[in-house]
């Protein structure tokens, strides 16, 4: 029998994997996080727990067959325990995540992580209520003439 080879470049990550219909209807019915966090590593978090899921949070690793980005394994209780069938942290990353997320997983390099700090928005944000609180004159203990704090004696004059 031929095979047609433009059926293989279609299959997905999820043709792999063995599930039954319950795990099918709770990957479909629950909220779910992807973060990449190393080579071949996928955190896959269940977010429908609300303020509980980190508690429901495995990590899965990921591996390459046949061209094909596809999880390999999860430190689910369910993936440890049950070899006959998939858990559904690999089936809602293969699903839900997709392509995208599983091969980020794959092309993750610990050397393009960013290096030192990064400065994010928030940290740069104040509760001022938008006014701008800056020393015309260049004094970085002065709020201004209208600030808070004691101004500067040319602020104060």
């Amino acid at each position: 029998m031929k095979t047609n080879d433009k059926t293989a470049e279609k299959r997905t990550a999820v043709e792999y994997l063995s599930f039954g219909a319950k795990t099918a209807k709770r990957v479909t019915w629950e909220a779910w996080e992807f973060t990449v966090v190393g080579p071949h590593l996928v955190e896959v978090t269940n977010a429908s727990y609300g303020f509980e899921k980190d508690n429901h949070s495995y990590t899965v690793g990921v591996k390459e067959r046949d061209g094909l980005a596809i999880p390999a394994e999860c430190n689910c209780p369910a993936d440890i325990h049950r070899e006959e069938y998939d858990c559904k942290h690999k089936v809602a990353l293969s699903a839900i995540g997709g392509k995208t997320i599983l091969n980020a997983a794959v092309a993750f390099s610990p050397h393009s992580a960013p290096q030192g700090e990064t400065e994010t928005v928030a940290g740069k944000l104040k509760a001022d209520g938008g006014k701008s609180n800056t020393c015309p004159h260049g004094d970085p203990d002065c709020d201004g003439p209208g600030g808070d704090r004691l101004p500067c004696f040319e602020c104060y004059s």
